[in-house]
């Protein structure tokens, strides 16, 4: 079968998860902005949007190249003749676009021409044009012959197809031209009757002033060129290599190096570090590490196909930005290039059967030289053909031979760029992948087959690894559908989907199940299938289809799901409700109306109702509903597991947390199926994580045999942050809010955005910190979050609003209680007593404090204890300063028995300025400080270290860190008046800062500060 156009583009959607619900226990966002179910919620997005930048196309890793040619250019005996050679797209035109400027800077006249594809089929216009230039740039007084006669001779020459006459022209106009380079670009368009006159010309008799550059794609040389041969099917080297219609000039170009007098320079590939460079100058942000080295990957450093892969992913909105910094979802499709891409240009050119053969081999490639067979098959081609078209797109720079052990011969053929193997396989028609993928799988079930019956096999898929291979099978089934054995098909993807490692192949499992249970055709098979699929759908984030999945079981459960699988679904379908934060639709899956309707058993009714009841805080009735029904759901391990720890959760955020505490120990472990601990154990870590309890937190990972890096993204920041590892939990954090790969606990739905706000305020990025909190989509109808509340109060009194922040609190307070909420309320009757305090609102500053007290004694919670201890200090340090010491000394204890930075500095900071230690405490709180990079806090720390006599040390270091905040706060659009509150100074003190640092730096407004602190520059 032979096709005269490859397939239209297809696109599909992208999804990113990580870990199954224990009983879909996690909320979750979204950065898609599209309608949810019911079509009354939108999802907004934190990131924004990415837009390219292509005004500026500066050179980026051609600094020896540049000035290498630079330097033969303007060198008296530099090479008169200089070749600018590079592969499609590496950026051969804008680099002599920059040669050229820097020539007219210095002075020296420049004409540049472009050739076109078009022009190899008209001789001599090459040598026309440049005859035509050179005679058009000298002066008058220097003409030898009379103004036009040099033109008319030259176009009679080409009317004639004269070369010698053409050759003597242009000999005469180069040796009378005064200082002048001459740039063409493209050159392999040229036509080859010009390019043999430049060959005969002897540049070495040219004056010095006069110099060519000539640019040419280059795609051959070397290995992975092409230049071996492919043997035939019987092993052998066939005859000569068919040399396509195209390589005449190609060829011509490149026997120009052999001229005397020229020299070549050979643009090589973009290394990672200028990929990044480049992708930071597009975008005006600096791109994520995943998303460069993925660009680097598929790009293979070739500049225009970063910039094609730019353009794709920026016209489908995937590039996201927030914070500055550029981030693409980790499942995001690459983009299939458009018809007017250079790439896809290049192949169009080549006709048939060139573009049928590299469709089959975007997808048959992997079998190495057996593909050439199986091309034939899928085409009727011959095999001479076939292999005549593999040469011809070798030679055209769109596919390399890979060398075979010899070196010699080669052993199989890639597409030199990923980015183009993808986009031909993405352009075939799903009828025609389907079969060319049906060859495949026969072909190595083939292999296979004979490996089980003992017989002496080569691997069938030689060019790739075991893993690869059974990945690349799994592929293909799911391509190929129902042109292959159904039965075997659903065998191999169930097993290749169970193969996978959560959080590494999500969205192929999701895809492999899917056709897995589109495959089976017994009703019987169907349901286990569908359940499968549901749940794979959850973890990849494709939420549209887990819960239409989930639905149709849940309606139509058939007779082969037990009711733990039932239930499993129940809570899967409130999961993705939540994830799509559809509150609306969730609060009506908390009535048990909605569940009476299906026909499923009790069990799963209650559980999904309970977990929905959770994610809406809902707590008592949570815990009414499971209490009463604990004879549907208390039947066994597997089925009390979810339930019991709903009930648990309840209770613990009512205030009461014994139940919780014995839900650690997963007593019903050693029964329940691995992946139901994971989830457990991951959703109960990131509850403990909430209550900033580390001990509980790794004691529990360490009895279930796990590691922080074992669990999803969330939870892994979540961790940093505690910890410290600020750095790590920005990166990590901005990511998530940029791709809103969100997954968060029950307790409190808006950790996310909180804390990392908490980390930018930390760092003088206040109006940062409020924008994140002040975009956190879902609000409308979301139950209370403690810990969004407590960090806007903060933002707030940092930025000198203290009545905001008490009604922030207060708001926040209320809306806790409305749900019956003790848990993280510490969070915010501890400011709240400080800030009534701070107002000379004693009376009202004790009621806070005894309801934080009566919280303690309750919950057993060391950091509720601390809090308590720390606002106490600070409500009776006027009228009872020795408790209060007191208290500040006993809080000191606690926070280094706990052991987290940022609450140890803070708290060393505290007692230091009560007197409740030696003032020397402030050097343990500054280095603590500066481990996270709270660098707002180490301002203040210095203030205290000075105001107490004591020596900061490093001064210069010191002088640098208040300038760059200065600068972050300007920067962050903060007046002189703002900035003064934030750095508790005068606003003098801050005026003659500022003053300093325009001083120092040379700079003369705020605006050049922001392009400073922007770009890094400062």
């Amino acid at each position: 079968m032979s096709t005269n156009k490859i397939g239209k583009p297809r696109t599909r959607e992208p999804g990113d998860g990580r870990s199954p619900p224990a009983g879909a226990w996690h909320r979750r966002g979204t950065h898609c902005t599209v309608t949810a179910w019911t079509g009354d919620t939108e999802r907004i997005s934190w990131g924004t949007a990415a837009r390219m930048d292509r005004t500026e196309d500066r050179l980026l890793g051609r600094e020896r190249e540049e000035h290498e040619v630079l330097g033969r250019l303007t060198d008296p005996d530099g090479p008169r003749l200089l070749l600018v050679r590079g592969e499609r797209g590496v950026g051969r035109t804008t680099f002599v676009r920059a040669v050229g400027d820097r020539l007219r800077e210095q002075g020296t006249a420049v004409l540049a021409m472009e050739c076109a594809p078009a022009d190899g089929e008209r001789p001599l216009l090459l040598a026309l044009r440049l005859v035509m230039a050179l005679e058009e740039h000298r002066p008058a007084a220097e003409r030898r012959w009379p103004a036009g006669q040099p033109l008319a001779r030259a176009l009679s020459a080409v009317d004639r197809r004269d070369g010698p006459a053409m050759d003597a022209l242009l000999r005469a106009a180069l040796a009378q031209s005064g200082p002048v380079a001459v740039l063409v670009d493209d050159a392999q368009h040229a036509d080859a009757a010009s390019l043999a006159v430049l060959r005969g010309i002897h540049f070495t008799r040219l004056a010095p002033a006069v110099r060519l550059v000539v640019s040419a794609a280059l795609h051959a040389g070397g290995a992975k060129d092409g230049r071996h041969r492919a043997p035939d099917r019987a092993g052998s080297t066939p005859g000569p290599e068919r040399t396509p219609g195209r390589d005449g000039p190609r060829d011509a170009v490149e026997r120009l190096a052999g001229v005397e007098g020229a020299h070549s320079v050979v643009l090589s590939r973009l290394g990672p570090e200028d990929v990044t460079a480049m992708v930071a100058q597009r975008l005006r942000a600096t791109p994520d590490a995943t998303l460069a080295l993925r660009i680097h990957e598929c790009s293979r450093g070739v500049p225009g196909a970063v910039d094609a892969m730019l353009t794709g992913w920026e016209r489908k909105g995937e590039i996201r930005i927030t914070d500055g910094h550029a981030f693409v979802g980790t499942h995001a499709p690459l983009p299939v290039l458009p018809d007017d891409d250079r790439f896809v240009r290049a192949l169009d050119a080549l006709g048939e059967p060139c573009r049928t053969v590299a469709a089959a081999l975007s997808v048959l490639w992997p079998f190495g030289l057996a593909a050439l067979e199986l091309i034939a098959a899928w085409t009727g081609l011959s095999p001479g053909v076939v292999g005549d078209g593999v040469r011809d797109l070798v030679g055209a720079g769109i596919v390399d031979g890979l060398p075979g052990p010899d070196g010699t011969t080669v052993r199989g053929w890639t597409f030199r760029l990923p980015l183009m193997a993808h986009t031909v396989a993405g352009r075939l028609r799903p009828l025609e992948r389907g079969r060319l993928s049906a060859i495949a799988v026969e072909a190595l079930w083939a292999d296979a087959d004979a490996a089980d019956a003992g017989q002496p096999v080569r691997p069938a898929v030689p060019l790739l690894d075991e893993a690869r291979a059974r990945t690349y099978l799994a592929d293909r089934i799911a391509d190929a559908g129902t042109l292959v054995d159904r039965e075997r098909a659903v065998t191999e993807l169930t097993a290749a989907a169970e193969r996978v490692r959560p959080g590494t192949e999500d969205w192929a499992t999701l895809r492999w199940l899917r056709a897995a249970a589109q495959l089976i055709e017994h009703p019987a098979a169907r349901a286990p299938a569908l359940q499968r699929w549901a749940r794979a759908a959850y973890v990849a984030g494709d939420y549209r289809t887990g819960r239409a999945v989930a639905q149709r079981l849940l309606r139509n459960p058939g007779h082969t799901l037990s009711p733990s699988d039932l239930q499993a679904i129940a809570q899967l379908l409130v999961g993705v409700t939540v994830n799509e934060l559809d509150w609306r639709t969730l609060s009506r899956l908390t009535t048990a109306q909605w569940w009476d309707e299906l026909p499923v058993p009790a069990l799963a009714k209650v559980s999904g109702r309970a977990l929905a009841l959770c994610h809406l805080a809902r707590w008592q009735e949570a815990w009414d509903l499971l209490s009463r029904t604990e004879a549907v759901w208390n039947t066994s391990p597997r089925c009390r597991a979810t339930p019991r720890a709903f009930r648990a959760a309840a209770a613990r955020a009512m205030g009461r947390p014994e139940a919780y505490l014995r839900e650690l120990a997963l007593p019903d472990a050693p029964a329940l199926p691995v992946g139901q601990v994971y989830a457990l154990a991951g959703a109960m870590f990131d509850e403990m994580i909430v209550g900033y309890d580390r001990k509980a937190a790794q004691t529990l990972l360490k009895s279930r045999g796990m590691t922080v890096e074992m669990l999803p993204p969330l939870s892994r920041f979540l961790w940093y942050h505690l910890t410290g590892r600020w750095d790590e939990a920005l990166e990590s954090g901005r990511r998530l809010l940029a791709t809103d790969d969100v997954q968060l606990p029950a307790s409190d739905g808006f950790l996310l955005p909180a804390r990392t706000a908490a980390i930018l305020l930390a760092r003088g990025r206040t109006s940062s910190a409020l924008r994140v909190l002040e975009s956190v989509p879902g609000i409308q109808g979301a139950p209370p979050s403690c810990s969004l509340t407590a960090t806007e109060a903060e933002v707030l009194g940092t930025l000198g609003d203290l009545d905001g922040a008490e009604r922030a609190l207060r708001r926040g307070l209320d809306r806790a209680h409305e749900h019956g909420q003790v848990q993280g309320t510490d969070e915010l009757w501890a400011p709240l007593a400080e800030v009534t305090a701070g107002a000379g609102r004693t009376a009202e500053a004790l009621t806070c404090l005894e309801r934080l007290g009566r919280i303690a004694a309750r919950s057993g919670s060391e950091r509720t204890r601390l809090l308590h201890l720390l606002a106490s200090a600070r409500v009776l340090r006027s009228d009872s300063p020795d408790i209060a010491r007191a208290h500040l000394r006993r809080a000191v204890d606690l926070a280094r028995a706990r052991g987290l930075p940022w609450e140890t500095a803070t708290t060393l900071a505290a007692a230091a300025e009560a007197g409740a230690g030696p003032a020397t405490l402030l050097h343990e709180a500054y280095e603590l400080f500066g481990t996270t990079g709270a660098t707002l806090w180490r301002f203040h720390t210095r203030t205290a270290m000075r105001q107490a006599g004591l020596t900061v040390a490093g001064r210069k270091q010191a002088t640098a860190e208040n300038e760059h905040l200065l600068a972050v706060l300007i920067a962050e659009g903060l007046t002189n008046r703002q900035i003064a509150t934030v750095l508790r100074l005068s606003e003098d003190a801050v005026a003659n800062r500022l003053s300093r640092l325009f001083t120092r730096t040379g700079m003369r407004s705020r605006t050049e500060v922001v392009a400073a602190v922007l770009t890094g520059s400062l």
